[in-house]
């Protein structure tokens, strides 16, 4: 029991070490790590059955899954672990704003996939008779292309429409034979019964419209069997067409036709639109339902040392940043006072050159002024012994 309460505390972004100190927030903290947890493994399940749709294979559908699941997990801890309670209702509320609208976006797109399976029955049969749709206009698109088959079909409708005419009149030959040897009276017959002359004419007459009828059904039976051959070619070649895009409609199938599916079923049918909408709302309470617990909860043991933890960290920080300031600020004294002495000393030493050029020129001067008077004496007293 230990090790899945520390696992549900790590996915609520707690920290265990504290959290130990707080025997009280210790169910509240596994509560919500439990419903982060769960969200992503939804997440997961979801993606996953996306993906499956698009892909066709379980594999590659789990493994995207997976780190989908994974992204959505990480996004729900550190939504609910930077929920931090400071007893200041309307600056955690400006807080929870954005942080509540991604848990809503997130509820919607995690929420869509489930739904798309748990009505998998109703959309695969709505997809069924949009297939059936999609055959019937393909068929009478692809005959509209193919305007010989109406041509033939007419010269057939025309022929047999040729038969059944010299049929009728053959009828109406047979039924005024018929009329004049049984004594029937019409308009056309003498009412006589028996063989006589206008029923021999009759007979005869029956007899050309007899033959006129079988030369006319051979003739056209011959021609129907052309065209319907005609036909046979006209439709290999619809067929074609119809099987290339057959495999389209076929495949009609994909995420995007699911979600268009179950959009007209819930057009269609109220309950399916209530249940779909409970069904986003259920997710929804689910994402959000982690922070809005941190939001309304009171300032527990747990927020308060988590606050003077925080505190410790930031006046360790100033600590640091004042004692950072303070070594530069006297090395940068130190840089001072040995740049002046340095400065002072190049000054005496300049000084002492200055003092010991200046002497050697005395030196250099008193020098030639004695080698000057020594000249100058012996001229004079080479004068003097000259004389």
């Amino acid at each position: 029991m230990n090790s899945f309460r520390d696992f549900f505390w790590f996915c609520s972004g707690a920290n265990r070490a504290l959290l130990m100190r707080c025997p009280s927030e210790s169910e509240k903290y596994a509560g919500i790590g439990a419903t982060v947890f769960f969200t992503g493994l939804f997440a997961s399940l979801s993606a996953g059955y996306a993906l499956f749709t698009i892909f066709g294979n379980v594999w590659t559908a789990g493994f995207f899954g997976l780190i989908w699941g994974t992204m959505i997990f990480n996004l729900d801890r550190y939504i609910v672990s930077s929920m931090v309670k400071r007893d200041r209702f309307w600056q955690e509320f400006k807080l929870l704003l954005p942080r509540f609208g991604l848990a809503v976006l997130l509820a919607l797109v995690i929420s869509k996939p489930l739904e798309l399976k748990i009505f998998e029955k109703e959309i695969n049969r709505k997809l069924d008779v949009k297939k059936s749709e999609e055959v019937v206009l393909t068929k009478e698109a692809i005959r509209k292309g193919l305007p010989e088959y109406d041509e033939i079909e007419k010269k057939i409708a025309a022929l047999k429409e040729e038969v059944a005419a010299k049929e009728a009149f053959r009828n109406k030959k047979q039924e005024e034979y018929d009329f004049e040897r049984f004594g029937t009276k019409t308009p056309g017959t003498t009412g006589i019964a028996g063989i006589g002359t206008n029923a021999r004419k009759k007979e005869q007459q029956l007899n050309e419209a007899q033959d006129d009828l079988r030369q006319t059904e051979e003739r056209a039976n011959l021609r129907v069997s052309q065209l319907e051959q005609q036909i046979l070619e006209v439709r290999k070649k619809g067929d074609l067409e119809f099987e290339t895009q057959k495999t389209t409609i076929d495949q009609y199938d994909g995420l995007a036709a699911r979600i268009d599916a179950l959009s007209v079923l819930t057009a269609e049918s109220r309950a399916m639109h209530y249940a779909n909408l409970f069904l986003i709302l259920l997710f929804i309470a689910i994402e959000i339902a982690p922070i809005f617990v941190k939001f309304i909860s009171s300032k527990g043991p747990y927020d308060e040392l988590l606050e003077a933890h925080e505190k410790e960290i930031k006046i360790y920080k100033e600590e640091r940043l004042t004692k950072t300031v303070q070594s530069s600020e006297a090395r940068l004294l130190r840089f001072k006072d040995t740049e002046k002495l340095q400065n002072e000393e190049n000054v005496a030493r300049s000084q002492r050159i200055r003092k010991k050029f200046d002497d050697a020129e005395d030196e250099l001067l008193d020098e030639t002024i004695r080698h000057w008077k020594e000249e100058e004496k012996e001229k004079m007293n080479r004068t003097s012994f000259g004389w």
